[in-house]
């Protein structure tokens, strides 16, 4: 998709860049979203959450990755978004918010920029090994 934004000068609109507010960190194995929560209701596109509760998969995930997101100062939310940034400069995330903090979050986001290409780097290659991990 980056690509074919890229040769058409198209712009690819990004919803949801924060998984739904897992990429946040507020979320642990312990969180149970209730019952009437969007997020609850085993939505096939939505590989965030299982049966109400995060997905550990994606919880693992995030974890591996925490340090390089939140460097120079970032918080989760905003190294989520300079990751997305740093991989296409034609892509517009949308993340979603719920308080005025989260809107000062994600605007200060502005201020850091995308992650650099060591950043990115270094997320590929944890998630690849992430990736290579037997399943339990």
């Amino acid at each position: 998709m980056l690509a074919l934004c890229k040769e058409r000068s198209l712009i690819s609109v990004c919803r949801s860049p924060l998984g739904m507010g897992l990429l946040t960190g507020k979320y642990t194995e312990d969180s149970i979203l209730p019952p009437d929560d969007v997020r609850a209701l085993g939505l096939p596109w939505n590989v965030y959450f299982d049966e109400r509760r995060p997905s550990a998969t994606w919880l693992e995930t995030l974890e591996s990755i925490r340090d390089v997101l939140t460097s120079n100062g970032r918080t989760l939310a905003q190294g989520a978004l300079a990751w997305i940034w740093a991989r296409s400069p034609q892509t517009l995330p949308i993340p979603g918010f719920r308080s005025v903090e989260q809107v000062e979050e994600n605007v200060g986001a502005l201020k850091f920029g995308p992650l650099d290409a060591s950043q990115v780097e270094a997320i590929d290659e944890l998630v690849r090994r992430e990736d290579a991990q037997p399943s339990p």
